[in-house]
């Protein structure tokens, strides 16, 4: 059974930073891609950024290029995304996923669709 984790969200104010991690089971961790979402009340699920199955490629949206870094450690199945420079619009539950076909990670991967496993979500909230 495939089993994501997401730990480390809170309430923080605007400026300030977080790190999320999500801790794996239940899957060759090294061989998938994996990624962020996070969703806001109201709003559509949301892509934040993915990562390929070394660490060694990433990609991220728009919105959070030079404030969050997505990165991975496989040798404890564990995936981070250190969030920086919050804003109130960062606000929304993230969620972690993992796919094996986006191994090689990258924009195609940027959809929800394209992955089967997701985490329960944990909330993020930036006040102004």
């Amino acid at each position: 059974q495939v089993l994501l984790v997401e730990s480390g969200g809170g309430l923080v104010q605007a400026g300030g930073s977080l790190r999320l991690a999500c801790a794996a089971s239940g899957l060759a961790f090294s061989t998938y891609g994996m990624a962020w979402f996070r969703q806001a009340p109201g709003r559509e699920r949301e892509f934040v950024a993915t990562i390929n199955w070394s660490g060694g490629s990433t990609y991220y949206a728009t919105s959070v290029e030079g404030r969050f870094i997505i990165s991975r450690d496989n040798a404890k199945n564990t995936v981070y995304l250190q969030m920086n420079s919050l804003k109130p619009e960062d606000t929304a539950v993230y969620y972690c996923a993992a796919d094996s076909r986006a191994y090689y990670g990258g924009s195609y991967y940027s959809f929800p669709s394209r992955y089967k496993y997701w985490g329960q979500g944990t909330q993020v909230t930036v006040s102004s």
